[in-house]
């Protein structure tokens, strides 16, 4: 009988990998440099081990120039040189037991795992709690015949139980194992199903002890653990998919026959003409070459205020048309866009932050080698002193559960999910428990300007400056648009002394303002150089005119948001430097920044806030970013942390570590005084689990300790862990310096930065 596998499945395996390496070259794109970057999605990776593993075996691989794993998004980024064949990534990663296909964002947000998590932390939990139970009797001096009764019982709840509940230990050692590695789940697996085993032993020959309890309880603290690490873990993954959503689906093109086709973005090519209708966002990298209107250009430069466009005007892909119908020619393919740039930006930013390694993580890398070596070594031990087997494995399986990393797997998401609470009690989300130890590591600040250190809203300050009835008429046509301006002028007045002016007398000019019919008049309401006959040197950001002459003049304000001032004397008291990085401007950001007494850059793009930080972080400084636009996501990612007011824009709060759902700015020294003491006690907790194995392990190896008394000695290291980690609801807020009300920026309002 041959043995040997048949040429045809040789071919056809040969042709699929083949396949696989055209589908990862066709995948990739181009990063500069004669790189090109493929990303992949890598369910299988939990813990350092599986990062050190991936990363060795893609690093090795000819061409391949950086390989890093992101354990919170599950995803591999491999850059090698465009000037070679791409090596086979998959079929390696399969090669060292990882299943891996090509990263989807959209489809990779649809995680089972933490479910499963879930019902396994509850099946283990009810388990382990009858078990218990059964064993209250045995330990209370049973007589042989009930004590039979109670482990037989006690092995028919434990059996399902690990099946069930330890299948996601077991299934991860087993697969690390039959590929020649080792990880945290092996020696778990190892002590759970030796603990059973050694206990059934026992029941089957009526011996007095059995360790059903310990193997079970052992897997309900690992499992809560676990749980808590892929709840925090599970928060830190919707930037990109996020801005993505953001992106028009396609767009009318005009035919030179004048008819008009739908076609999807992706097909839109350079050259092109479309019809961009009102309340549409621009598809692609366009040029106006017909029709007037106002652009939301938030996305990139941060202006709230919309910017006009005309003929010859360049629109960015992703940029928002408000006000009338354009007509634009495409200038560049929607993966060459603004938008896709910005997206591949985020990407760049995401895979230098996966570089970080949690200290978790990096403990966890000893974990496994240390604890394999102390039970094998214990078990040689004793059965040369001794030559009993049955007492050897006894001993070697109170090591393998004594050591069991239940401390060391709560210690970081204990304080995590403590710290996540604190937080949210002072207004701020927490969505990646990584990140907070990142926020305690920081050492200088980064501000954007509008909608961060202010409001982004204006307002109206001379208001009682102003005719009552020039005012009332102001407010009544400006109640037929949705421009900042004529919303805040809006509000200003009371509905009471608001005259009623008709929509089909109210017409909208892009770019200049409104325009009303009120009997005989016309009145004007807008850029001062439009709605005045005559030019006149004012400070108004708008003025109010009757056939051409002045009738009244409104001067709007941006505040400083709640406790700004406060917040800037706090980072200086931490040691902690600020600065101001804004797309406005410099007219706009010096103001406020003077106010606030620090150094600012204005009419920075995306791209320079990116190349801003890095500069901050080369020069060993790590820097938390606090910003709120569209504008400010890949700067968010970027940053070692990053911080997003709840009234940022969709995309900037998905991008950012933490949210702050109140309106002070006071949050951002708040959460930097959690994170600090959420890493005090991190450090803490590490150093008490240390300290436990370092007084157990000898006393265990010595045979001092049973499995049920290591299983109980287990579990008490886990609840001083679980303790202390609740001290950190003691942490006392941060003092503000100085009080009083919110002082507002001295200079008109400007757009969002």
């Amino acid at each position: 009988m041959s043995c040997c596998v048949p040429t045809s499945e040789l071919v056809l395996a040969a042709a699929d990998a083949r396949t696989r390496v055209e589908e990862v070259r066709l995948a990739s794109r181009v990063v500069g440099d004669g790189l090109r970057q493929t990303d992949l999605s890598v369910p299988g990776v939990h813990c350092g081990a599986c990062i050190q593993a991936i990363e060795k075996a893609l690093n090795a691989l000819p061409g391949v120039e950086r390989a890093r794993v992101n354990l919170s998004t599950k995803r591999v980024t491999i850059r090698w040189r465009a000037d070679t064949d791409p090596a086979p990534f998959i079929d390696t990663l399969a090669g060292i037991g990882y299943d891996a296909h090509l990263y989807d964002a959209a489809a990779d947000m649809k995680d089972g795992a933490f479910a499963a998590l879930v019902k396994a932390l509850a099946v283990a939990g009810f388990a382990a709690s009858n078990i218990m139970l059964l064993s209250v009797s045995v330990w209370s001096g049973a007589d042989a015949a009930t004590r039979d009764t109670f482990h037989w019982l006690s092995a028919l709840i434990a059996l399902p139980a690990l099946v069930y509940s330890g299948h996601i230990f077991f299934r991860s050692a087993w697969n690390a194992l039959r590929h020649g590695r080792t990880n945290m789940d092996v020696p778990i697996s190892i002590g759970v199903l030796l603990a059973f085993g050694l206990s059934l032993y026992e029941t089957v020959h009526h011996g007095p002890h059995a360790y059903f309890d310990a193997s079970v309880t052992l897997l309900f603290f690992l499992l809560i653990g676990r749980t808590l690490d892929h709840l925090m873990r599970d928060r830190a993954r919707a930037a990109v998919t996020g801005l993505a959503r953001l992106a028009a689906r396609g767009a009318l093109v005009l035919q030179p026959d004048g008819t008009r086709t739908y076609l999807p973005v992706g097909e839109i090519e350079p050259g092109m003409t479309i019809a961009l209708a009102a309340g549409e966002r621009v598809p692609v990298d366009a040029k106006v070459i017909g029709g007037r209107s106002e652009l939301d250009c938030s996305l990139v430069t941060g202006e709230s205020l919309p910017v006009p466009a005309v003929e010859g005007a360049r629109l960015q892909a992703g940029t928002l048309n408000l006000t009338g119908p354009l007509t634009v020619v495409a200038t560049a393919a929607a993966k060459d866009s603004f938008l896709a740039e910005m997206m591949r930006m985020m990407e760049a930013a995401e895979a230098g932050r996966s570089i970080y390694r949690r200290i978790a993580d990096r403990a966890a890398q000893l974990y496994a080698p240390v604890v394999h070596t102390t039970a094998f070594l214990t078990f040689a031990g004793w059965m040369i002193a001794s030559g009993d087997a049955h007492r050897a494995i006894t001993i070697a399986i109170a090591v393998l559960i004594i050591t069991c990393p239940c401390a060391l797997g709560l210690a970081v998401p204990m304080v995590q999910v403590v710290a996540a609470r604190r937080l949210f009690e002072h207004g701020i989300l927490l969505k990646d428990g990584g990140a907070l130890e990142r926020l305690a590591e920081i050492e200088t600040v980064i501000f954007d300007k509008t909608g961060t250190l202010t409001l982004g809203t204006p307002r109206l300050v001379n208001g009682d400056d102003i005719d009552p009835e020039a005012r009332g008429i102001a407010a009544a046509i400006a109640a037929h648009s949705s421009h900042p301006y004529s919303r805040a002028l809006a509000a200003s007045a009371g509905p009471a002394s608001t005259p009623t002016v008709a929509a089909s007398d109210v017409s909208e000019h892009p770019g200049c303002g409104l325009e009303a019919r009120i009997g005989a008049n016309v009145y004007r309401l807008g850029r001062p150089d439009w709605a005045l006959a005559t030019a006149a040197i004012t400070t108004a950001n708008v003025v109010l005119s009757r056939d051409g002459e002045s009738l009244a003049r409104f001067v709007f304000e941006d505040r400083l948001r709640q406790g700004a001032a406060e917040t800037i004397s706090v980072l200086r008291r931490l040691g902690l430097p600020a600065e101001v990085l804004s797309g406005d401007r410099a007219t706009s950001v010096g103001p406020i920044a003077d106010t606030l007494g620090v150094p600012y850059t204005a009419g920075v793009s995306p791209a320079e806030k990116i190349a801003r930080i890095a500069a901050v972080e080369a020069s060993g400084h790590k820097a938390l970013m606090v910003g709120d636009g569209l504008n400010d996501a890949p700067a968010l990612v970027a940053a070692h942390a990053s911080m997003a007011p709840a009234s940022a824009a969709d995309i900037g709060r998905n991008a950012a570590d933490l949210v702050f759902l109140h309106e002070s700015l006071l949050a951002v020294p708040r959460a930097i005084g959690v994170a600090r003491a959420a890493g005090r006690l991190v450090r803490q907790n590490l150093a008490l689990a240390v300290g436990y194995n370092l007084i157990a392990v000898p006393v265990a190896v010595l045979g001092y300790v049973t499995p049920l008394v290591a299983a109980v000695a287990m579990s008490v290291s886990s609840v001083i862990v679980v303790a202390n980690a609740l001290r950190l609801r003691g942490v006392p807020r941060p003092r503000s310096v100085g009080s009083g009300p919110t002082r507002p920026a001295t200079q008109p309002a400007a757009g969002r930065a």
